[in-house]
């Protein structure tokens, strides 16, 4: 079967980049392949469920951006739906002075990228907010919320199916194959799969956590890799959930990108605490005894990791111990709500963040996209990218737009 535009991965990237295709008149013949049996089976709902507004984005990158258009539209698309969603609110806290100056900078960078409301608050106004919070000072953000993904992700694929857009689970791409000339009439990808063939004028790669594997069998070579960090959660019993009313996050540390352990209220219900960040031994490794050795043996080669480990040693060690002994994640939890005991807490999920490392160990921070005649991959979008997700698939669209009137003359290709 030929189509237009195949769109690899059906996590909520990909379903929101098939949707804006088809919902834009960019055009009328999409297919969307995942290989696994249901859609958006891993980061997409393996998630802290939180809408991010932008706080702590570096000013003009396109992280901040996108979260603060993103965030807008998809609080309307959850409306639109029926899709549960609650804007209740975020508190970051310094717990000690010494996080006070990166409190009061991130207060800027929040003013800087446009977040309305921002509040810088004492201990005193923190406990009105919060009554079982620990800080030496806080900013509330009225703009973050809490949203049901799973759901979003449903109402993505049924307007997807609805505009005539093909889901094909199941389907893992085992082939790339570039015939004709790139950007030209005639050319077309070739796409094998562990359940047959197709074709595509434009491929899209939204792949996530193998979006390098993907971008390699399209033959680039990008000098980078995915790294996968497990992130592990406990949760609060629900005698003691009345802990903690809204969001709860430390300041973040700069260089790092994973934002600490927080308490996180879920939209059905529950609190959630965590998560650490550690490496994982599998790319869509959720337990500590989930190992593949090709993913391992890719992790443990690739140089970056390792000049990652050396310039981050100490924090490393420390998310290993948060990890190894419950201690020390109840201590780091009450830095942040004193309150907290061994008992209040029980094991909850964990999930598996593809983090994009460049070769001399600095992890990519913001969304990164390679484009190239015939096909946009999606290299790097870790969070906020569930947030951002209506957004970043607008701007693949706009891309793919281009690509298609460029290789067909009358402006607009249809499948066949």
């Amino acid at each position: 079967m030929h189509t237009d535009v195949a769109v690899i991965g059906g996590g909520i990237v990909g379903l929101a980049t098939a949707r804006a295709l088809l919902w834009s008149g960019t055009t009328d013949s999409v297919q969307l392949l995942e290989k696994e049996p249901v859609l958006s089976a891993h980061q997409s709902t393996h998630n802290s469920g939180v809408l991010h507004a932008g706080l702590q984005y570096a000013p003009g990158s396109e992280k901040a951006r996108l979260a603060r258009t993103g965030i807008r539209a998809m609080t309307e698309y959850c409306r639109h739906h029926g899709i549960p969603h609650d804007i209740c609110g975020k508190l970051v806290v310094a717990t000690d002075e010494s996080e006070v100056p990166r409190l009061d900078a991130l207060l800027e960078r929040g003013r800087a990228n446009g977040l309305q409301g921002l509040r810088r608050l004492t201990p005193e106004e923190a406990r009105e907010v919060e009554p079982h919070v620990g800080c030496v000072a806080a900013i509330q953000v009225p703009e973050e919320g809490i949203v049901d993904y799973q759901a979003v992700c449903e109402a993505l694929a049924g307007e997807i199916r609805d505009a005539g857009g093909v889901l094909r689970t199941g389907e893992g791409v085992r082939e790339l194959v570039s015939e004709g000339i790139p950007g030209g009439t005639g050319f077309r990808w070739r796409i094998g799969t562990n359940a047959g063939e197709c074709s595509a004028r434009v491929l899209v790669n939204c792949a996530g956590l193998h979006v390098d594997r993907v971008a390699r069998l399209a033959g680039e070579r990008p000098e980078m890799s995915v790294i996968a960090f497990r992130g592990e959660y406990q949760e609060l019993r629900p005698q003691r959930r009345h802990l903690v009313r809204h969001l709860i996050y430390p300041v973040p540390e700069p260089g790092f990108p994973f934002l600490g352990v927080h308490f996180t209220r879920r939209i059905g219900g529950g609190v959630d605490a965590g998560p650490n960040a550690v490496l994982a031994f599998a790319r869509e490794g959720y337990r500590l005894r989930s190992v593949n050795l090709r993913d391992l043996g890719e992790f443990l080669l690739f140089p970056g990791l390792r000049r990652f480990v050396v310039r981050h040693g100490g924090m490393v060690r420390r998310e290993l111990l948060q990890s190894a002994f419950r201690s020390r994640l109840l201590a780091a939890l009450r830095r942040l709500v004193p309150e907290i005991q061994p008992q209040d807490l029980a094991p909850a999920g964990s999930g598996v963040r593809a983090q994009g490392m460049r070769r001399d160990g600095t992890l990519i921070q913001d969304f990164l996209w390679l484009e190239r005649p015939g096909a946009v991959h999606v290299l790097n979008a870790p969070s906020p990218a569930a947030t951002a997700s209506l957004s970043i698939g607008a701007v693949v669209a706009e891309k793919v737009g281009r690509m298609l009137v460029h290789s067909a003359p009358s402006g607009k290709g249809g499948g066949q």
